[in-house]
């Protein structure tokens, strides 16, 4: 094959699905600024998403305020700088590790199963039957699920950071012999409501990104079981890869002072 061909149709195939993307976007943030609203929808989408994912969440923002305690420790000692650990520990869950591993978390778990969902529906013409039935399948599958992952997402980042604290101060109270009460004075003393709602910020960014990317790529299934698998795969990448990036824009943004 020619190699300048080959560059040319990734480069349009890669542009065409950007439209696509677009196209989808607009129509999902129409379906779900405008009425009518699928209350129950919404209240079902909020339980999935937030309330079936708070194990994941919180079992992995334990163990990473743990580790990030002993890591921090085991590397101030090197400059006599142990005190920081509750400080630096509190910065790094509420800034970046507890909306970034939540996120991710969710994202394998939510995104996944959306893709599945909506991808059974639309190989199964379900979503062709809504149509037939005069409704709208955005506003009935896409609009609930978009709106409540920006609602869900930022309550689970406060539980995450609220748990990832606290695994930091457990391991540093019980295996590193921090004092309590000073481990804590010290944690509520450097926080700043900054730090904490710039996570709340980028968790309800990521919440749409990972709605967003799991309706888009299941509405858009085709092929039979094998569609709803590649389908399910593309929304877990496409999903990880932009709040990534997401997270690394945001972050430009809101500290950039």
């Amino acid at each position: 094959m020619n190699p300048l061909a080959y560059i040319g149709r990734l480069s349009l195939d890669f542009l065409a699905e950007i439209g696509r993307l677009a196209i989808f976007l607009r129509n999902a943030l129409l379906s779900g600024l405008t009425p009518p609203w699928y209350f129950r929808q919404i209240l079902l989408q909020i339980v999935r998403i937030g309330y079936n994912s708070l194990p994941v969440v919180g079992l992995t923002a334990f163990f990473t305020g743990g580790v990030l305690a002993l890591q921090i420790y085991i590397g101030g000692s090197r400059f006599n700088a142990e005190n920081l650990v509750s400080s630096i520990v509190a910065l790094g869950i509420t800034r970046e590790l507890g909306p970034v591993l939540a996120g991710l978390m969710v994202a394998g778990r939510v995104s996944a199963a959306i893709a599945a969902e909506l991808g059974t529906m639309r190989v199964t013409e379900q979503i062709d039957a809504l149509i037939t039935l005069s409704t709208n399948p955005f506003k009935y599958l896409v609009g609930p699920r978009i709106l409540a992952g920006i609602i869900t997402l930022p309550l689970l980042v406060v539980i995450a950071d609220t748990i990832g604290i606290m695994g930091g101060y457990i391991v540093g109270t019980r295996s590193l012999g921090f004092n309590g009460g000073a481990y804590l004075k010290n944690t509520v003393e450097f926080l700043q409501l900054g730090d904490i709602t710039s996570g709340l910020i980028k968790s309800a960014v990521f919440g749409f990104i990972i709605a967003l990317m799991g309706c888009y790529h299941g509405f858009n299934s085709r092929g039979g079981a094998q569609g709803v698998g590649r389908a399910t795969t593309n929304a877990v990448v496409s999903a990880s890869i932009l709040i990534l990036a997401a997270n690394y824009i945001m972050t430009s943004l809101l500290f950039s002072g």
